[in-house]
Order: C-alpha cells, then sequence, then structure tokens
C-alpha cells in the first residue's frame, strides 16, 4: 500500500502548478493533505480524481485545512470539531457531514476548530491515518530581537502557543495510538510536524539552534514521542545516518537548487506498521521552476502482509 503525505501550501495554487499530474504518477492508496487553504466550495472541481475525500477545513480564512484522500470510503471519520466534509468522487457539495463525538484531550479546545487535525480507519488496511498540521510557532520573548527578524516581536506568543499545542497533542497521541489498537488498528500519523528532529533533519543544523522548529525543547518533544514501543519515525529508519531527504524548502533565493531544506513533514507509525515499510522517500522535483509546493511529498510504500495478525 502506499500512503503518502504532502503539505500542498494552498490546493488551488497547488493543482496549477502540477498536483493532479503527481497523483495521477505516483498513484497512492492514501493521501494525508495539509494547508489546503481553501473553503469548500473553492476546492478544484476534480482535483481529486477519483478519491474519497474526507477534510476539515477549519475557520481560519486562506489557513490550514487537513484532508485525508481513501480510495475506498473510510470505515470511520474524526476531527476535534465533530464535523466534516466527506465527499465520494462524484460529490461536489459543500456541506459537512455531522460525525460521532471525539473526545478533546486537556488543552486542545482552543485549537479544534483550527483545521489542524482529521483521522480516519481506512476500509482496506487495519490502519488509522491521521493528517497533522502543527503550528509553526515562533521564538521565545528572550530570543526575539527586532530588526533581525521577518515578523515583528510578539513576546513570545506564538512560542508559547506553539507550546501549549505540543503538551496538549501528546496526551492526543497517546490516547489515538490506545484508541487505535483497541479497535485492532495501527496508527499512523503523518503530516507537517514544523520540528526538525536531529541535526540530519536541518541543513544548517549549527545555526539552527535558536530559530523556531530547531530549538531544544521542541526538539526534546519530538524525541518523547517516539520510542520502539509507541510511534516510530519511519524515513529515518530507512536512511538513519544520512543528512535528510528533506521535505520543505524556502521559496527564497536558491535553497531548493543548493538543497538547504529541512525534514519537517513525517510518517510516524506504531512499530509493527513501520516494520511494515518497504521503500520510503521524498519526491523532490527535479527543479526549482517544478516545485508544486514549498514542501514535497513524502511517499512510503508499505508491506501490509507482513503485519500479520494483530496482537491482542
Amino acid at each position: 500500500m502506499r500512503i503518502a503525505t504532502f503539505n500542498v501550501n494552498g490546493i488551488r495554487a497547488a493543482q496549477r502548478r502540477g498536483f493532479e499530474q503527481w497523483l495521477r504518477e505516483r498513484d497512492p492508496d492514501v493521501v494525508a493533505l495539509q494547508e489546503m487553504r481553501a473553503p469548500a466550495a473553492a476546492i478544484p472541481s476534480g482535483v481529486f480524481g477519483a478519491y474519497h475525500l474526507a477534510y476539515d477545513e477549519g475557520v481560519l480564512p486562506g489557513r490550514n485545512g487537513v484532508a485525508v484522500l481513501t480510495r475506498h470510503a473510510p470505515d470511520a471519520i474524526r476531527t476535534w470539531t465533530g464535523t466534516a466534509l466527506v465527499r465520494t468522487p462524484s460529490d461536489t457539495h459543500t456541506h459537512a457531514a455531522e460525525l460521532e463525538p471525539t473526545p478533546l484531550a486537556r488543552g486542545l479546545r482552543e485549537f479544534a476548530d483550527q483545521g489542524r487535525y482529521i483521522e480516519v480507519d481506512l476500509a482496506d488496511a487495519p490502519i488509522t491515518v491521521a493528517s497533522l498540521y502543527l503550528p509553526k510557532g515562533g521564538l521565545p520573548a528572550h530570543l526575539q530581537k527586532p530588526g533581525r527578524m521577518r515578523e515583528a516581536p510578539d513576546g513570545g506568543a506564538r512560542y508559547e502557543r506553539k507550546m501549549r499545542f505540543l503538551d496538549a497533542f501528546a496526551r492526543h497521541l497517546t490516547r489515538a495510538r490506545r484508541d487505535a489498537r483497541a479497535r485492532g488498528r495501527e496508527l499512523l500519523l503523518m503530516g507537517d510536524l514544523n520540528i526538525a528532529h536531529t541535526r540530519h533533519d536541518v541543513r544548517n543544523w549549527r545555526r539552527s539552534n535558536q530559530v523556531e522548529g530547531y530549538l531544544p525543547e521542541e526538539r526534546e518533544w519530538f524525541g518523547s514521542i517516539l520510542s520502539p514501543r509507541t510511534l516510530v519515525d519511519v524515513v529515518r529508519t530507512r536512511y538513519p545516518d544520512i543528512d535528510g531527504p528533506y521535505s520543505w524548502w524556502s521559496w527564497l533565493g536558491q535553497s531548493f537548487t543548493n538543497d538547504v531544506g529541512w525534514r519537517i513533514d513525517y510518517h510516524l507509525a506504531t512499530p509493527r506498521l513501520a516494520r511494515a515499510a518497504v521503500e520510503a522517500g521524498t519526491d523532490r522535483e527535479p527543479a526549482a521552476d517544478r516545485r508544486i509546493s514549498d514542501h514535497a511529498p513524502v511517499v512510503v510504500d508499505y508491506h501490509l502482509d507482513s503485519l500479520g495478525p494483530t496482537p491482542g
């Protein structure tokens, strides 16, 4: 089963740049999407071809929005708001469906309607797939230096918001993993986590220790959600000692051409599913002028026959 995650940085812009061609040629069975940045009525007609769509657009105009595309209608869909746009390949409606309510982990309520998380139970495999767009964050107040920042200093507000999210999401993730196991399923969390975990995940790591996305406390949190018994970074297990493969490059300058990138888009899988990965990598475009997004898709092929029966 081929499974991909892709921060499209706006589905309308991504369509103009070649998203549909990528989808046809790579032919994934499941795709987690982030930063759709489109209300339901503005999703381009036919952009998802023959896939079923589950989409939480959130309430922030032109921002966020997470989705999961599947070949078959999911067995179940869950969001933090209890609603989602659910479409078959032939549907064009724009109204959201009411879903079974999902209890929120402590601290998540302030983020619940922002279009940051959706999960589905696949119909054709014992897997729960989740798509996450984690807040980018900012610098803590003591690292903010006026004149050396692209954004105006905010006293650490964006940083503090991200840290609140990380704290709450760790609780949610533990619950989601245990709930999936209780249903006889593996959990696969995918998406843009806006954190480069190790020095192999950012090109200029020595200069990035005081940059959001590579702060020590962010990397410490990332390490806390991984273990051989909980969640495994699938791509890193395939490439344990190399730099990259990166998944994000700035639009500015020669970052893409010179491969000055960050690996911030992940497949994090329960251990049995992680062991089923047979191919993994990043679909980096051959040239800067052929980029679909500032992110590249991260694609993993899983040999599900190797899973065997789920332990009780």
